[in-house]
């Protein structure tokens, strides 16, 4: 008898295999330098107002635990997901999948962390139960399905990390496939996240809220709560009801071992994703061209772009990390686009502001968000022009292990000092018993 909830016993079954599941080199590798990345942007971010917030929110719950927030203290795992997955992406600076599921490792390696320290599991535990939920998000987000999502509205970092979050989770509490599904349901019926919240703090929050939610689904579970287990495939289920003209929706799929991972994509840049191909282009240009001789400046640039990442006159730094044309005119100005550009110093920069005046934004139909170019049109009448078919640390233009030890360190030597050095290297070697301890004690602190 053929299932009719195909998508939803594939998860199913997949999560609840992972224990006998072995992963090849590549994909554990790809593992940790997610984990590294998360832990570089998590500590960086220990004083942006949006993680101060949910820290101490988490922590006057009173909640006991075993659990850290990073740069704070132990509490109970929900609550260290909650601020730990809300860290992870308050700068904008965290890995994004290729394929439309958006920011992954945030909520999945919140839920992880926060469960195998509470629970005592192993460093080997805790990074199949990261590849386990990485898998169920980034499938569940492809074929075009994350990548609607956004385009009409919807964050798909929250929604796919619910996922993400309840496959670790359930992983980590040793669920039995029945359970796994009523997780699964869980986690599909608290699905949400609005793009319109973008440069302002309820987007890291977001991520924050789905690690929260994919252990609380898991939990739940494991008491018996019984949840719909057909919203991957109901025709009124999450694809439907989400894209409500069933242009595209939530297909069949094979998930791998861990193969996913291998699509992920890393930030060179302090802002979103759909920006940096811009940002690479106006890089290529600045030691030829003067920001003062500039008459006019074209950014060619997908529609997602114009979507989520064209504020015009971004008046924060939190909306300068959505506008293509400030990100773009730091590029050209010689500045790296790192989290010390988008400040309010720099943001009043008056040169700065002048290129963004002079800033257009074309849409390129039917380009990805990873493609652009940057125009620069001089008051002489020559043009100058850069173009970026596939823009850095995106897989086919990969950021190498030496980048992203470069990005960790910018990001975690003025919180920890000579600690950072350390922590990244027991971070590299993740698998070995007893990193997981060491590395907690590393970030912790009791107050800030």
């Amino acid at each position: 008898m053929t299932s009719t909830t195909p998508i939803g016993d594939a998860a199913a079954n997949f999560i609840a295999a992972a224990p006998q599941r072995s992963y090849a080199p590549e994909v554990l590798d790809a593992a940790k330098m997610c984990l590294v990345d998360w832990f570089g942007v998590a500590v960086g971010a220990v004083n942006e107002p949006a993680a101060r917030a949910v820290r101490s929110v988490a922590q006057s719950w009173g909640p006991s635990g075993k659990a850290h927030m990073v740069m704070g203290p132990p509490v109970a795992p929900s609550a260290a997901a909650l601020a730990n997955g809300t860290m992870a992406h308050c700068m904008d600076y965290d890995d994004t999948h290729l394929d439309g599921a958006g920011h992954i490792s945030g909520p999945t390696w919140a839920a992880a962390l926060a469960l195998a320290e509470a629970h005592g599991r192993s460093e080997r535990d805790a990074l199949a139960a990261f590849i386990t939920g990485f898998e169920i998000s980034a499938r569940l987000g492809a074929g075009g399905f994350g990548r609607k999502l956004q385009f009409i509205g919807f964050h798909p970092s929250s929604i796919f990390g619910r996922y993400a979050a309840a496959a670790a989770s359930a992983v980590l509490l040793g669920l039995n496939r029945e359970q796994i599904a009523h997780a699964l349901g869980v986690a599909g019926t608290t699905a949400g996240g609005l793009n319109a919240s973008f440069g302002t703090m309820s987007k890291p929050f977001h991520l924050g809220k789905a690690a929260m939610d994919g252990i609380l689904a898991a939990d739940l579970a494991r008491e018996g709560f019984e949840a719909a287990t057909h919203l991957l495939d109901a025709g009124k289920g999450l694809s439907g009801a989400l894209v409500q003209d069933h242009s595209v929706r939530i297909e069949p799929t094979e998930f791998s071992d861990g193969l996913a991972l291998l699509r992920n994509a890393y930030k060179p840049y302090a802002c979103c994703k759909a920006t940096h191909a811009c940002v690479d282009a106006a890089r290529k240009l600045s030691a030829n061209v003067k920001p003062g001789l500039i008459q006019r400046i074209v950014l060619g640039a997908s529609p997602m772009t114009l979507a989520v990442a064209a504020k015009p006159n971004p008046q924060t730094p939190l909306e300068g990390k959505f506008s293509v044309a400030y990100c773009a005119a730091l590029g050209l100005s010689g500045y790296a686009a790192v989290e010390g550009d988008f400040s309010d110093t720099r943001l009043r920069d008056p040169q700065l502001r002048a290129l963004i005046a002079k800033s257009e934004v074309a849409e390129q139909p039917g380009t990805e968000l990873t493609e652009g170019f940057v125009e620069v049109h001089l008051n002489d009448g020559k043009t100058l022009r850069a173009e970026v078919p596939l823009a850095l640390g995106n897989p086919g233009n990969p950021m190498s292990w030496a980048g992203m030890e470069a990005k960790f360190a910018g990001l975690v030597e003025p919180v920890l000092g000579d600690g950072a050095r350390p922590l990244f290297e027991a971070l590299r070697q993740f698998e070995t018993p007893g990193t997981l301890a060491r590395v907690m004690k590393t970030v912790e602190r009791a107050t800030i």
